[in-house]
């Protein structure tokens, strides 16, 4: 059996169990949210100390059905290598320090038999996107069977067909996605702000600058438009509400789409 690794347990969150365990308890007791249980969750992907509190108010949502999803298609942009397409990747589950997660290997086997992905180790090795979700999931879901995704230089059409050929009454889909970059902390108010209209108006044409992430997200909103499905705002802050100095700070949504 192939084992993906962690990649950023230490750094981007704990590697004591326990004490991740303590941390995520904390972060989801804190950030209550009542809202309908989504259909796609769309969740920041920063150190927990900076967007676990935005990330937990999402996954609180999710209790209603914990005992319903068995499979969650996470899917994020990289950070670190170039990619045209979607990346799955070879292993057949993925470890963090709350144990191994199996990976659903037939669905990602289908994906590239039809060409919608490709398989592409190098993408997911350092990558955190995906990883900083999966000890959340582990925490609020029962067993399920993971899709891992990475999105390159992909049209919101080729994202959109993935989600909907995965997309069934047991699958959650996890789009891991920041938003603006490096702004003072008024400035990247007024930005997010803007994006968090257009996101709830299924806009499908974000760019970079505006959501770390675009590329899945809008293949999430395009499949929205076309399966009318709504957007609501759960939350909305930055790193200089949580964790960091109001100079540079890294803005942060939280969404659901029902």
């Amino acid at each position: 059996m192939k084992i993906k690794p962690p990649a950023v347990a230490g750094s981007f969150y704990p590697l004591d169990p326990a004490e991740l365990r303590h941390n995520i308890e904390d972060y989801l007791a804190d950030n209550p949210c009542h809202h309908p249980a989504p259909k796609i969750l769309v969740v920041p992907h920063a150190g927990y100390i900076y967007s676990g509190p935005i990330a937990a108010r999402g996954y609180n949502t999710l209790n209603p059905i914990r005992d319903l999803v068995d499979r969650v298609l996470l899917i994020g942009p990289n950070h670190r290598s170039p990619l045209n397409g979607i990346a799955g990747l070879s292993a057949d589950s993925f470890a963090t320090p709350l144990g191994n997660i199996a990976i659903d290997r037939n669905t990602l086997n289908q994906l590239a038999a039809d060409q919608l992905i490709v398989e592409d180790d190098s993408v997911h090795r350092y990558e955190h996107c995906l990883e900083v979700q999966l000890p959340f999931l582990q925490s609020v879901l029962c067993d399920f069977l993971l899709i891992p995704l990475v999105v390159g230089n992909s049209p919101p059409e080729q994202v959109a067909k993935v989600l909907r050929r995965c997309m069934d009454d047991r699958t959650l889909i996890v789009i891991s996605c920041d938003l603006s970059h490096y702004h003072p902390y008024e400035e990247a108010r007024r930005i997010d702000e803007h994006t968090s209209h257009l996101i709830v108006q299924r806009n499908h044409h974000l760019q970079g600058e505006q959501a770390c992430g675009c590329r899945a997200l809008n293949g999430a909103l395009l499949l929205a438009e076309q399966l009318n499905l709504q957007v609501e705002r759960l939350d909305l802050r930055n790193s200089g509400d949580t964790a960091g100095d109001h100079s540079r700070v890294v803005g942060y949504g939280c969404f659901s789409i029902h």
